[in-house]
């Protein structure tokens, strides 16, 4: 049994304690509720349960067996991903469908981080070591643009940037029906689904998510739109259409309708991460990058515009 000591992080602050503790340590979610019901986690001198919320500079005390942490990186051979950009500091991807942003328990394919160290990438050490370098996160079945830090200055000043929301994050969406309005803002607030895990939701008393878009081309059974986020919340952009009955096209988990999937040769969500825009965090020049449409989901796109 091990003890680990520290400080909750500002950027978590008011999360629930089994989902920060978990991300802090690397540890799955399961370990950690386990270790909770045992008492062998204690926040600021008392015992704490899954749901207790714990807040910026809180000291936590948590006893567990190191076994139980998240495996090392792997080296992986990923043949269609591909680097965008890459300096000493940072290093821009292209992000193919199909392959998560970092190592989990339970997720065994591909991931960037596994890619990235087949190619021989050195990545930042900061973070949980199965998250190394990550200052943000693509779903496993989104495609395009995400950026990792080399260099601990370029994660600190990252993190920084996506925690003041001054990184511009734009998306292409092919969503179900048409939307009225055409453009508009989605403001409606985000929490883990009650009843399901591994699913969000719009719920009251969740974390703030502003979405905003514009229908760029609508079709019969659907509308191509694009996506700026203000904030970025799991699956934002999947639950923030869900929640106004228009789901990605092809995102069977928030109710997308599997026949049209089908027919578009869908197996995930059409949805795009199109272009980030950055500051550098050590020349301070500002930064856009662009990802075009992979095959699939330019394919995917024709088909719907001629059904």
């Amino acid at each position: 049994m091990t003890r680990h000591n520290f400080a909750i992080p500002d950027g978590v602050s008011g999360q629930r304690a089994d989902v920060v503790i978990a991300g802090v340590l690397g540890v799955s979610r399961t370990k950690i509720q386990d270790a909770l019901d045992e008492g062998l986690i204690k926040v600021n001198g008392k015992p704490a349960q899954s749901n207790t919320r714990v807040y910026s500079q809180d000291w936590v005390v948590a006893d567990f067996d190191e076994a139980d942490r998240v495996a090392q990186i792997v080296a992986t051979r990923v043949d269609n991903f591909s680097i965008i950009y890459e300096d000493n500091d940072i290093i821009l991807v292209d992000k193919p469908a199909g392959i998560a942003s970092h190592p989990s328990l339970g997720w065994q394919g591909a991931d960037v981080l596994g890619a990235l160290l087949d190619r021989g990438v050195r990545i930042s050490t900061s973070g949980a070591e199965e998250r190394q370098g990550i200052v943000q996160r693509l779903d496993v079945g989104t495609s395009g643009c995400m950026v990792l830090a080399k260099s601990e200055t370029a994660y600190s000043h990252l993190k920084d940037q996506f925690r003041q929301r001054s990184v511009s994050k734009t998306y292409h969406a092919l969503i179900q029906g048409r939307l009225d309005p055409t453009d508009g803002t989605i403001d409606a607030p985000i929490a883990r689904h009650p009843q399901h895990d591994y699913k969000f939701a719009v719920m009251a008393g969740g974390r703030d998510a502003i979405t905003h878009y514009t229908t760029l081309e609508a079709m019969a059974f659907g509308s191509l739109v694009e996506v700026e986020l203000e904030t970025g919340r799991t699956h934002q952009i999947r639950v923030h259409f869900a929640a106004l009955n228009h789901p990605c096209v092809g995102d069977d988990m928030y109710g997308a309708d599997p026949t049209l999937s089908e027919k578009l040769g869908l197996a995930h969500q059409w949805l795009h991460a199109l272009r980030l825009e950055i500051t550098h965090p050590t020349t301070g020049e500002r930064l856009s990058f662009d990802s075009p449409y992979p095959a699939v989901l330019s394919d995917a796109l024709e088909k719907l515009r001629n059904l």
